[in-house]
């Protein structure tokens, strides 16, 4: 089950670190502005938000194999689409596609692999969800580099086509069909809901996408979408804390402290991880003058620590509990990005090197432990749900780390282009970085220390539980 899932969830983390590398090269092909071509990421990101939420819902409405089979049969049909894009706007179109189909599969792959545990074994599964996540950051950039070098654009897309159409051969053999009873009652769409939370979650990154400018987070593009962004969510929030079932996410989990404080630790370590993604490629290409594939084999080293972490993080986890392994992770993870807060334009690559390989061991560590904590005590059917909530606070967190790192690194360097005042502007930049991770360490403590097992709703469903 988890090489199937992994396949397929290949295609969603390598399409979206492929093009992030590739928007300079995509305004001059399809003879549009940077701030146009720039919605093929940020509308990708959008539609991935908007449909997160509905992942719960439509998994209990077709069973877990019938829709990961169904978001990445809409995942490749996105993919071809892009491909054969005629301008920028049809091309923005069908990313929206790639993302509807992406934010069905990235928590539905972990709900499926945590139902399957039963409550087992907690750091070992978490260690193989997060695989697409470190794989992403080691061969997204430098493959994105390889196919601007070598072939068209439109290949940044056709190279998916591999990952889903062997992931849909997979799970159609390998996931247990999982499909509801005809018998039971079938769950009700939360209209009112969706209609808050959806939207709610889009202007909330869009209004952090457009923190840009001398204003910041001043300007009027920003503050209305996160003005109602945030009214909107609020609105969900207290409508779903006053109905007891049906609504589209069950925000009560967050009474659980393991739920609560693993979303506040993943929130955390978005802003670290998403936060250092925009901030190490743009130093090593402003201040280094490498170019888009330089930078990304740069970066090999912090990807090849992220990956080596699964195996340890996940085997301790399952030892002394993931509060320990998170505090001291969030605690490396700080240490290890003191040295780029140092950096000058001559800063040797020797020694930059070493702290990208510790800081990927600690930031994958950071991300496995919270997450894995989560769903310490959960019963089967709450696992979607927490699912849901915690990669909403990992999304949330990257938004507001980009945003946040963005202004506080223009407000840095200002108008200047010299590489040494670049970087000291850099400098202040990696200094706040450490700040937000240093917060999250004390928080550790709050997470739950050995895993138990989850409790099955009932016979009946610990025996579904059993089958899967």
């Amino acid at each position: 089950m988890a090489i199937t899932l992994i396949v397929g969830a290949l295609a969603v983390v390598f399409d979206t670190t492929i093009v992030s590398v590739a928007l300079n090269d995509l305004a001059n092909e399809l003879d549009a502005p940077l701030s146009s071509i720039q919605w093929v990421s940020t509308g990708y990101l959008l539609a991935v938000f908007v449909t997160i939420p509905l992942a719960g819902w439509a998994q209990s409405r077709l069973g877990g194999r019938r829709l990961w089979i169904a978001a990445l049969s809409g995942f490749l049909l996105g993919s071809l689409l892009s491909a054969l894009a005629w301008d920028a706007a049809s091309l923005i179109a069908f990313r929206i596609v790639q993302g509807i189909a992406g934010g069905l599969m990235m928590p539905l792959m972990a709900t499926l692999l945590m139902q399957a545990a039963q409550g087992r074994n907690i750091g070992k599964v978490m260690a193989v969800i997060t695989v697409p996540t470190a794989l992403g950051p080691i061969l997204g950039p430098v493959l994105g580099g390889l196919v601007l070098h070598l072939a068209d654009w439109r290949w940044l897309f056709f190279v998916n086509i591999p990952f889903c159409v062997v992931g849909g051969w997979l799970a159609w053999r390998n996931l247990p069909d999982d499909r509801p009873a005809p018998a039971r009652p079938r769950t009700r769409l939360d209209v009112v809901g969706l209609l808050l939370l959806c939207p709610g979650f889009a202007a909330l990154l869009y209004g952090l996408s457009q923190v840009e400018g001398s204003a910041g987070f001043a300007g009027a593009e920003v503050l209305i979408p996160l003005i109602s962004g945030l009214a909107l969510v609020g609105g969900f929030t207290v409508r779903a804390l006053t109905r007891t079932t049906g609504a589209l996410v069950n925000v009560r989990l967050l009474r659980h402290r393991a739920v609560a404080s693993a979303s506040t630790l993943l929130f955390l370590g978005g802003i670290s991880l998403f936060g250092s993604m925009m901030l190490l490629p743009l130093y090593f290409q402003q201040v280094r003058g490498e170019d888009a594939l330089g930078a990304g084999l740069l970066l090999i080293p912090q990807g090849l620590g992220a990956l080596l972490a699964r195996g340890l993080a996940g085997k301790h986890i399952d030892r002394v509990g993931p509060r320990w392994v998170a505090f001291a992770a969030f605690a490396f993870v700080a240490t290890s990005t003191v040295p780029f807060a140092f950096v000058t334009a001559g800063t040797s690559e020797l020694l930059l090197m070493p702290a990208l390989f510790v800081r990927g061991i600690a930031l994958g560590a950071a991300m496995i432990a919270p997450m894995g904590a989560a769903y310490v005590g959960l019963r089967h059917a709450e696992i979607p749900d927490a699912s849901i909530i915690t990669r909403v606070a990992q999304q949330i967190g990257g938004a507001v780390g980009i945003a946040l790192l963005a202004v506080i690194l223009q407000h840095s360097t200002g108008d200047t282009h010299t590489p040494g005042a670049l970087a000291d502007g850099f400098g202040t930049a990696f200094w706040w970085s450490v700040a937000f991770t240093a917060a999250a360490v004390p928080l550790c403590l709050l997470l739950p220390s050995l895993p138990k097992p989850a409790a099955p709703d009932d016979a009946a469903e610990a025996q579904a539980a059993a089958k899967v």
